[in-house]
């Protein structure tokens, strides 16, 4: 009787095995995104209405930022913490090397006119900005808690103040500093101005690769690097053991905790006779 519930328990443990292998396999088809464990939570990319998200391998998509829709985005740009993009009713395209930062929003629109979101290359939009519905070119910063609204457009290296509103429609020319609410003309920017924005184009995109590597760390690398950090923490100098006063002896490199060095036991006049003519020489 035993024997029978033996096997029957076996067959059915193998059934489970099957069903769940293709349970499995059947989730990963419908993944849209490879799944892989770490120790933070997945990025949020949405599918919506069969259109998936096209995001390159290089770019950094912080866990808690939302890509949604019909967007695509260019290698080595960031998506920064808590940032959204949102291509629902209308396409979003993201160039390479720009930024999206914390907070900031860029959505697009369809119903009060048709207007997609084009951002160029080496566009950093600080946190808290929002742009909807508008097209930036290459190298154009947008300031912290700025709006750039729908059908709006700005030129190569042009500057949007923080705070700034730039209102439906208006046309920013390249290479000028535009502010206020709503935005206006402040100056024409120097071609240093614009080489500096560029500049933090790409520091951002450095300090965005160290983010991607903490966040793509499983449990098991961040225990090693643990145990890498402690077997160094005890091989440096300053875990050197102090000098040791006990009995007035100096600290001596060879001890073995505090028993003497090995082999210096055995120096007696057995095995080193000249012990025996240095002890009378005394």
């Amino acid at each position: 009787m035993s024997s029978l519930v033996a096997r029957t328990a076996s067959k059915m443990a193998s059934m489970f095995r099957v069903v769940g292998v293709a349970l499995d396999n059947a989730g990963k088809g419908m993944e849209v995104t490879k799944y892989s464990e770490k120790l933070v939570p997945s990025t949020r990319f949405v599918a919506l209405d069969d259109v998936v998200p096209k995001v390159s391998d290089e770019c950094f998509v912080a866990p808690s930022a939302s890509v949604i829709g019909d967007v695509t985005i260019g290698k080595h740009t960031s998506v920064w913490y808590g940032a959204i993009v949102r291509g629902d009713v209308n396409s979003v395209n993201i160039g390479e090397g720009s930024s999206i930062g914390d907070r900031a929003v860029v959505h697009v629109a369809k119903i009060q006119g048709d207007h997609a979101t084009s951002i160029g290359n080496h566009v950093t939009i600080a946190s808290g900005a929002m742009v909807h519905a508008a097209s930036l070119g290459n190298g154009v910063v947008v300031g912290e808690s700025a709006q750039v609204l729908d059908g709006a457009t700005v030129g190569d290296g042009a500057v949007v103040e923080p705070a700034s509103i730039v209102t439906a429609g208006t046309k920013v020319p390249s290479g000028e500093l535009w502010g206020g609410a709503p935005a206006k003309k402040i100056r024409v920017l120097t071609e240093e101005e614009i080489a500096q924005s560029k500049a933090s184009a790409f520091e951002i995109i450095e300090l965005a690769s160290q983010h991607e590597a903490e966040h793509a760390k499983d449990y098991k690398t961040v225990v090693e690097e643990e145990e890498e950090e402690d077997i160094m923490e005890h091989m440096s100098d300053d875990a050197t053991p102090k000098p040791n006063s006990y009995m007035g002896k100096p600290y001596d490199p060879e001890d073995v905790l505090g028993q003497g060095a090995p082999g210096r036991i055995f120096r007696s006049t057995l095995t080193h006779p000249e012990e025996k003519f240095k002890k009378r020489s005394k």
